[in-house]
């Protein structure tokens, strides 16, 4: 249902998004831009990410965790390159559903995911349209010169780990549809985790010291890490078995008949923004003391190969992948 008291754009911007706005580079939301500082000995790492109402979120998902979505899905971007998050660019195209009420939902998630990342708003632009809601953020962050981690860095040997757990997103939309016949604690903590999902920053620090090169894990486990591998001109094994999974998709997967088939389609499944990455066999330890100081799990995978592609390996023996992960068009 249309909303009937929808805002005009600048009523939007100066009530709304400019309590947002960073105190001294957005200059009050006043102006066309945005006017940043250099930081030397840094280099600006930028993002983009778009999120589509019937694509990356449900129609009837609270405006809230969408915005929080928005914010989560790009910073998680940053933190598999090693940066530190800055500011960031905001689109809203809002649908005819996005009254008041709606956009000032929005900016509450924004208000409060910016405290929580310690990011401010630059700029950006909000327009209307009759089609569904669609948001972009572009993402600005900090690495120390020439430290930014990139997909093409792994070399043959290096072992390929995954931050936190692996399956949740997917999950995660079932849930969120009424589909998955689970605990009701289960199903909420899923659909939670769909809506917004945690960004590692935590482990920023870890990655720049160790990665060879990392990922993050968006459009699918195997289809990330088969870029990872591309880029960097190698291939790479996967075990499914130590596939890491949280307590309520583990109780999903106890009640599957085909476990293989359950791993392969969590491994694919996407919207799980864990950092997927490659490390020398030498960094190991060093990372298990980080991952269990920051109280996050991290889990070996397989290792990186002198061969092309993903082969992802069931009880020691490699399975056919017919879809790697989510693609558009």
């Amino acid at each position: 249902m249309p909303a009937i008291d929808v805002a005009g754009e600048f009523e939007t911007i100066e009530r709304l998004l400019r309590p947002l706005a960073h105190p001294e580079y957005a200059r009050g939301l006043t102006d066309d831009v945005a006017a940043l500082p250099s930081r030397p000995g840094f280099d600006l790492v930028l993002t983009q990410d778009a999120i589509v109402e019937g694509v990356h979120f449900l129609p009837d998902d609270p405006l809230e965790t969408v915005a929080q979505k928005l914010l989560r899905v790009n910073l998680s971007d940053l933190a598999a390159k090693g940066a530190e998050p800055f500011g960031y660019l905001l689109t809203c195209a809002w649908s005819p559903r996005c009254g008041w009420p709606e956009r000032m939902a929005f900016c509450d998630g924004l208000r409060a995911d910016q405290k929580t990342f310690d990011v401010s708003l630059l700029g950006g632009d909000t327009v209307s349209m009759p089609g569904p809601a669609t948001f972009s953020a572009t993402l600005l962050g900090w690495t120390p010169k020439g430290r930014t981690v990139g997909r093409a860095g792994a070399r043959a040997g290096d072992l390929l780990f995954v931050t936190g757990t692996i399956g949740d997103g997917k999950l995660g939309l079932l849930a969120a549809q009424g589909r998955l016949a689970l605990e009701p604690e289960r199903v909420a903590a899923l659909a939670d985790r769909y809506r917004r999902p945690t960004p590692r920053l935590e482990f920023v620090e870890a990655i720049r010291a160790h990665a060879t090169a990392s990922v993050d894990v968006s459009d699918g486990l195997i289809a990330d890490v088969g870029r990872v591998a591309i880029a960097s001109g190698l291939g790479v094994e996967l075990d499914l078995e130590p596939l890491p999974l949280s307590a309520a998709a583990d109780a999903w997967f106890q009640g599957r008949v085909d476990p293989e088939g359950a791993l392969i389609d969590l491994a694919t499944g996407g919207d799980d923004y864990e950092i997927a990455f490659a490390a020398p066999a030498s960094a190991e330890t060093a990372l298990r003391r980080d991952a269990e100081r920051l109280h996050l799990r991290l889990t070996r995978l397989g290792r990186f190969t002198s061969g092309r592609g993903v082969t992802a390996r069931w009880g020691g023996k490699p399975v056919t992948i017919a879809r790697p992960g989510f693609t558009h068009g």
